[in-house]
């Protein structure tokens, strides 16, 4: 079995902040979406992986390298512009050959992994398997219209009136049967090739796909309200570890980590939470479900239930609450009130908070 990883598209929803970094590399618990990605593949003992790359490529390329770092190989697709996600088949089909295979949408967490879909796939070999979980509006989804022995009988994209609430949830495992499919149908209303229409080409022309519905926790990463739940939900299952330097005068309550090199200077830190490594917390307090990078600077600042990313500097800030702050990205204070703020800033961004 071969991987096949999206990653080429945009990120409207998280503008500014997608314009200058690619959102599957987003840090959830200072670790990349698409790096958890692709070790939930590596765990299915999938080691072949193409990744789809759009105009981010090469910092995309530049974070993941040839894949050796995390024991994979992987090779990247180019993808001049978003058409669907059956173009990104065709355009990986030299790569699949005649290989099954998995496709993963580069900004979806799934951190309970797929083991037991993919067991459920190489058991029974259905032409395709589609990963489902409930959803309490399905409209914006793909869904599925599934029997009671898992076999999908219809699949619709974005219906106005759904018949079913199991919304696609953006795993696939297909056989190579999938390329016929593709290459069948033509581009929907808004132009593009859509994998729902080829897989309800394989139902109508009576091949069986199956579906399997997720028990685990699922997050499409694409919106800013999403990542910081997201950042929530991975931080609730760490686990207290401090290897960097804190003095006598701060205190850790909870599950704390402090990666190496990091200072933590008459500071109150209340898990869960992570200091990344490098970064120094001067008379500050960060509170629950905050992620800090690599490499940052926290003076005089209050900061909880927030991510902030390699470099970012925050002074005399009281009042941060559900920010999302961008690599090297720079908010100073002129007050010392205790308001609240939320920020979204992209990378190298300079923001002052006045009174």
């Amino acid at each position: 079995m071969k991987a096949l990883v999206l990653a080429g598209g945009t990120g409207t929803r998280l503008r500014p902040f997608s314009y200058s970094m690619p959102k599957q590399l987003i840090p959830i618990a200072n670790k990349p979406v698409l790096e958890r990605v692709l070790e939930n593949i590596r765990d299915l003992g999938v080691t072949e992986i193409a990744v789809i790359v759009g105009h981010h490529a090469k910092e995309i390329a530049d974070a993941l390298g040839d894949g050796s770092r995390l024991g994979v190989a992987i090779t990247y697709i180019p993808q001049e512009s978003p058409a669907g996600l059956a173009q990104c088949v065709t355009l990986a089909r030299d790569f699949l050959g005649d290989d099954d295979f998995v496709m993963y949408l580069g900004d979806n967490m799934l951190p309970q992994g797929i083991a037991e879909a993919a067991a459920e796939f190489r058991a029974l070999r259905p032409a395709a398997q589609i990963v489902v979980q409930q959803v309490a509006d399905p409209r914006a989804f793909g869904v599925a219209e599934v029997d009671a022995g898992g076999v999908v009988e219809r699949l619709v994209e974005k219906p106005p009136v759904p018949r079913s609430n199991l919304a696609l949830i953006g795993v696939y495992f297909f056989t190579p049967v999938i390329h016929e499919a593709v290459d069948a149908i033509e581009p929907s209303a808004r132009g593009e090739l859509e994998i729902t229409d080829a897989i309800q080409w394989l139902v109508s022309h009576g091949a069986t796909v199956r579906a399997q519905e997720y028990a685990g926790y699922w997050k499409d990463t694409g919106k800013v309200e999403d990542v910081l739940e997201c950042n929530q939900r991975l931080l609730d299952g760490m686990e207290r570890r401090v290897e960097g330097d804190v003095d006598a005068e701060s205190v850790l309550i909870g599950a704390v980590v402090v990666e190496p090199g990091a200072r933590i200077r008459r500071s109150f830190v209340e898990g869960p939470a992570v200091i990344g490594a490098g970064t120094v917390l001067e008379n500050s307090h960060v509170g629950p479900h905050t992620s800090i990078g690599r490499d940052c600077v926290l003076t005089g600042t209050h900061l909880d239930y927030s991510i902030a990313l390699d470099g970012v500097t925050v002074s005399g800030v009281r009042g941060l609450h559900g920010s999302l702050l961008g690599r090297s990205a720079a908010v100073t204070g002129t007050t010392v009130a205790h308001r609240h703020h939320r920020l979204v800033v992209g990378d190298h961004t300079r923001v002052e908070v006045a009174a």
